[in-house]
C-alpha cells in the first residue's frame, strides 16, 4: 500500500473525542500509515474550564499533545477530524481553525486530500449526524475526497449505524454507550485504504 500521512485533529472537552482520535490513530498505523495526533486549539476562557473539573482535568492530562497547525494539512494525504456536536454543528473550536485554512484552500493545497468525521453527543439524536455532514460540506469546499464509512463493515452496525462517520453517545458521567473502538479503527483504515488509492492515481 502505497505510504500515506495521516493527520488526525480532534477536539475534545472532556476526553471523548480524545479517546476516538486514538482509536483512529491506532487504526491508521495498523494499515501502515505514518500518523500525527493533534488538537485544535482550546477558546474557552480558563475561568468556564475551571468550573468543571472534567474538564479541566482533560485539558491538563493532554497538554502534551500538539496544537494543530496548517502545515499539518499541507503535510498530509488524509485527515480524520472527531468532535463533539454543538446544536448539530461544529464546535466553535473547530469552526475557528476550519476557518484559518482560507490560504490554503485559495492555493489549492487541499484539493483531493482524503477525509473523514466523527463525532459525539449526550443524546443518541443529538445531532451527530447533523454535525458531521456540516463538516463534510467545508471539505466540498475544500475539493476533498470523501471517504464516509458507509456499510462498509458490520462494525458500523455494532456502533450504532451511523453511515457518515462513526459516532457515540456519551452519558452524564462521560461514558460511552454504544462500543465503538473497532467501528473507528475500521473507517481509519478506510480512510488510509481511500488516500492510499488516490496517491496511486496521482502518479
Amino acid at each position: 500500500m502505497e505510504n500515506v500521512k495521516l493527520a488526525v485533529i480532534y477536539y475534545s472537552s472532556t476526553g471523548t473525542n480524545y479517546k476516538m482520535a486514538k482509536w483512529a490513530e491506532d487504526g491508521a498505523k495498523q494499515a501502515g500509515a505514518e500518523v500525527k495526533l493533534v488538537k485544535v486549539p482550546e477558546l474557552a476562557p480558563q475561568a468556564a474550564i475551571e468550573q468543571n473539573p472534567a474538564w479541566k482535568a482533560h485539558i491538563d492530562a493532554t497538554k502534551d499533545v500538539p496544537e494543530v497547525a496548517l502545515e499539518d494539512l499541507e503535510w498530509a494525504d488524509a485527515y480524520i477530524f472527531s468532535m463533539p456536536t454543538r446544536f448539530g454543528n461544529l464546535p466553535a473550536q473547530m469552526k475557528q481553525f476550519l476557518d484559518t485554512t482560507g490560504g490554503l484552500w485559495f492555493n489549492g493545497k487541499l484539493i483531493n486530500k482524503v477525509v473523514s468525521g466523527m463525532s459525539s453527543a449526550n443524546n443518541p439524536h443529538g445531532g451527530q449526524e447533523a454535525t458531521i455532514q456540516n463538516l463534510y460540506t467545508t471539505m466540498m469546499h475544500w475539493g476533498a475526497i470523501i471517504a464516509a464509512p458507509g456499510y462498509s463493515d458490520p462494525v458500523t452496525f455494532a456502533a450504532g449505524g451511523n453511515p457518515y462517520g462513526t459516532s457515540v453517545t456519551v452519558d452524564q458521567e462521560g461514558n460511552m454507550q454504544e462500543d465503538i473502538q473497532e467501528a473507528v479503527k475500521h473507517q481509519a483504515k478506510r480512510t488510509v485504504t481511500v488516500a492510499s488509492w488516490v496517491k496511486q492515481g496521482q502518479q
